[in-house]
């Protein structure tokens, strides 16, 4: 009897040891797969700016060992080596600093790299939110699977703020815009694109949200017929680099002849991050910019 009851307690206790210690852990990526540890990652592997990003909100980021190319934010990153760019991923390298989680973006790399990442013997979590709160659903489940204490506020602050903005503007009369990601080929984002979500947010409509890939390149002719009231790219820092200036010719398309041609910061719009809402606060108060432009008389 007493060596069932010495049995009975070591299991308790072992139990107690393992929940206490955060022990196996499982979510689902954005690509529906379940990824699971054993324990919180110690050896964390970012492949795009927006994770190395979001990593160090988190409070996680003193656990990234390896970044990929461009991450730059926030500074302590830029210390980090460089493991992925955007023609590929070094995998021998990630293999030799033997990571337990690998934190990837999915429609960065090609499919069968991502599958060659996932044969390495670190779990592997794709991050590819395709709106504003899908993003606030990451922050809840790479919180849980790296133990980051301040991932539920994080994700509550989140969901706050752009329940604000949708309240403010989403519902106001629809704004058209033409987001331009590239200017030889003219090439935009679709519907299913993120940026997409951002604009929807702001009571802006992509003139090409129906277009069935998530990058795709169109005719001048095409932007033209469309008819934008705003035309967006966006730049490292918001500089304005002349990508728009070609659509300056066509003085009498509604951007244009009421000067709405804007630039954004493309480290806060491209990233899947927490700054993402700063940028969309900006957005929204230039669509409503737009919005007054063509009520005018």
């Amino acid at each position: 009897m007493s060596r069932v009851r010495w049995t009975c307690a070591a299991i308790l206790a072992l139990l107690t040891h393992l929940t206490a210690s955060g022990a196996a852990r499982s979510v689902v990526d954005d690509a529906g797969m379940a990824v699971s540890v054993p324990s919180p990652p110690q050896r964390i592997v970012s492949l795009s700016p927006g994770i190395t990003e979001l990593l160090f909100a988190l409070g996680v980021g003193a656990r990234v060992v390896a970044v990929s190319d461009f991450s730059d934010y926030p500074a302590q990153a830029l210390a980090l080596p460089r493991v992925a760019r955007a023609q590929g991923i070094d995998l021998e390298r990630i293999a030799a600093l033997r990571p337990d989680l690998v934190v990837t973006w999915g429609s960065g790399y090609s499919p069968a790299l991502l599958a060659a990442l996932r044969r390495l013997s670190a779990p592997v979590y794709l991050h590819e939110p395709r709106t504003l709160d899908a993003i606030a659903t990451a922050i809840d489940r790479l919180g849980a699977l790296t133990d980051a204490p301040a991932a539920p506020a994080i994700a509550t602050a989140f969901r706050q703020r752009l329940r604000a903005l949708r309240e403010q503007y989403a519902g106001r009369s629809p704004v058209s815009v033409f987001y331009q990601v590239w200017a030889s080929p003219v090439m935009t984002l679709t519907g299913r694109h993120l940026t997409s979500d951002v604009l929807r947010s702001c009571g802006a409509r992509n003139v090409f949200e129906e277009l069935a890939p998530l990058v795709a390149t169109v005719g001048v002719e095409s932007v033209l017929a469309a008819r934008p009231q705003m035309i967006i790219t966006a730049e490292a820092g918001a500089l304005d680099r002349g990508a728009l200036d070609g659509w300056r010719q066509y003085a009498d398309l509604p951007a244009v002849a009421r000067g709405q041609l804007v630039t954004l910061d493309a480290d806060q719009i491209d990233r899947a991050a927490l700054r993402i809402l700063d940028v969309t606060q900006i957005l929204c108060e230039r669509v409503e910019q737009a919005r007054h432009a063509s009520a005018a008389p």
